[in-house]
């Protein structure tokens, strides 16, 4: 009996990763839409969440939340929530949706977390609006669903090429207790010491407090990363005791090694070459998963310069790298044009290099207009495992069609380059641009990928849906069941 039942489990085992083997080889387009938004608040399309309740997407713009239907992708109803604020964010545990607003007058003002139900698609009855820090820009909830970290960014009023508007506000996390629905504590980081080892730099923009961009929280949900995009590092958050507890600098990446040459020129001619000089990490997004018991983290390392420019300089001189745009304080360029992993002491694992850039190249999809500036800009990131093995997505900004890169990253050392996942307009799909928030996860044993692409200056907009894993053919599984009874045969044989 033993012996029998060790060998369904192993035909079961096997079956499971069936899929993953050929799963991103024959990954489709289901469907792309676009959203009408409300009023004349425009719908970007920033941020998308699963509800697997309801087997729907909820789509966070400015003006609201469109829900769409996992099947078809139409609209099965769109939620105004302009009465809050500027909706920056959505994320969703169970039949729990929580939404973040910023102040609408002020976002340097506290702003606020509201819960909705999503089967009934309206605020959580009982509940009340919950106030947070100031410009909440990104919600995660812990594994269990106990807490929702808030990342409040608390950036100054700006405008382009004029001095920030004072105050700068304190940037913070707040973590909400979801069963009493209130702020628990609100950790903030301006009382750690920066963390030297494998630091290299920790060049902080000058007069900016540290400003929290985005959460992941480990698996065992012990701990909860958080990237300062502008400070370039990660900020730990003991969720034992709701305290922050580490500071760790992210350091620079040299342009002139080896795999790591950039198109430094934005003159119509791509050219991939190695140039004298580094970039700041500056990651946006991140996630966590786990390998033989340790958390890593992985990053898109996007870079960011101040919103009033007053950071932004060019290099100057002669060389490849003349017109390139660094950081005034240092000389570094802004993001490092790739993703990394790093494990939960901050050191660096696995950077992908050049990749990013020479892999949008090669489809035709690099933009050499922002060669100066920050490449392909890698923003979001979602992790799915498919089988054995487990994916990293990556959204990027700035391409000629909002392409999406897939690495396998089941031994975090030894990363490798899958695909694109291009939704470029063919087939009879819309062209999307700018994918900004991403989110992966599996139904029925299938694998999907949601990507909300916020568009450029208004246009191509949306959000896409991809299918990672093929349906099994009837032949497939016939031929999986036959091997299955004989598997079982044998085993009542043996027993």
């Amino acid at each position: 009996m033993p012996l029998r039942r060790s060998l369904l489990a192993l035909a079961a085992a096997a079956t499971l990763s069936l899929p993953a083997t050929a799963a991103l080889d024959t990954a489709s387009l289901l469907w792309t839409q676009t959203h009408a938004g409300a009023g004349s608040v425009p719908f970007l399309s920033e941020i998308v969440s699963f509800d697997a309740g309801s087997r729907s997407l909820w789509v966070s713009g400015p003006s609201g939340v469109d829900v769409l239907a996992l099947a078809g992708g139409h609209s099965l109803g769109f939620i105004d929530t302009r009465g809050f604020g500027d909706l920056n964010s959505v994320a969703i545990h169970g039949n729990l949706a929580a939404l973040a607003f910023a102040n609408a007058s002020d976002r340097r003002l506290p702003g606020l977390v509201v819960l909705y139900d999503t089967t009934t698609r309206a605020p959580l009855a009982g509940s009340t609006p919950i106030t947070v820090g100031a410009l909440p820009d990104m919600l995660a909830f812990t594994p269990d669903g106990s807490k929702l970290l808030v990342a409040n960014e608390g950036t100054p009023n700006a405008v382009a090429d004029t001095p920030y508007g004072l105050p700068d506000p304190v940037g913070s996390v707040s973590i909400i207790d979801v069963g009493a629905r209130t702020v628990v504590a609100q950790p903030v980081f301006g009382g750690l010491v920066p963390e030297a080892s494998n630091m290299g730099l920790n060049v902080r923009q000058p007069g900016m407090d540290w400003e929290p961009e985005y959460i992941a929280v480990s698996p065992d949900g012990r701990s909860a990363f958080v990237t300062l995009q502008e400070n370039n590092a990660i900020a730990v958050i003991d969720l034992a005791t709701n305290s922050a507890t580490r500071l760790i600098g992210l350091g620079s990446k040299d342009f002139s090694l080896p795999g790591n040459q950039i198109d430094a020129r934005d003159n119509n001619s791509i050219a991939f070459a190695s140039a004298p000089i580094r970039g700041l990490y500056m990651p946006d997004a991140i996630a966590a998963y786990s390998v033989a018991g340790r958390t890593y983290t992985v990053m898109a390392n996007e870079g960011d310069f101040r919103e009033d420019n007053a950071d932004r300089t060019t290099v100057g001189g002669s060389g490849v790298e003349s017109r390139l745009r660094v950081v005034r304080d240092g000389g570094f360029a802004a993001g490092a044009r790739s993703f990394s992993i790093r494990d939960d002491n901050g050191n660096l694992v696995y950077d992908s290099g050049s990749i990013l850039d020479q892999a949008a190249a090669a489809a035709g999809l690099y933009d050499d207009g922002r060669s100066r500036d920050k490449g392909v800009e890698p923003e979001g990131v979602a992790l799915l495992t498919l089988g054995e093995r487990t994916y990293a997505f990556i959204g990027l900004e700035r391409t000629l069609a909002g392409a999406t890169a897939v690495f396998d990253i089941t031994d975090p050392a030894a990363a490798s380059f899958v695909r694109l996942l291009v939704t470029d307009g063919t087939g009879g799909f819309d062209r999307l641009l700018r994918p900004e928030g991403l989110a992966a996860f599996t139904l029925d044993g299938i694998g999907y990928l949601a990507v909300a692409n916020e568009g450029a200056d208004g246009l191509n907009p949306g959000t896409a849906l991809w299918q990672l894993t093929p349906v099994p053919e009837p032949g497939t599984w016939a031929l999986w069941l036959a091997g299955l009874g004989a598997v079982a045969a044998l085993a009542r044989r043996r027993g």
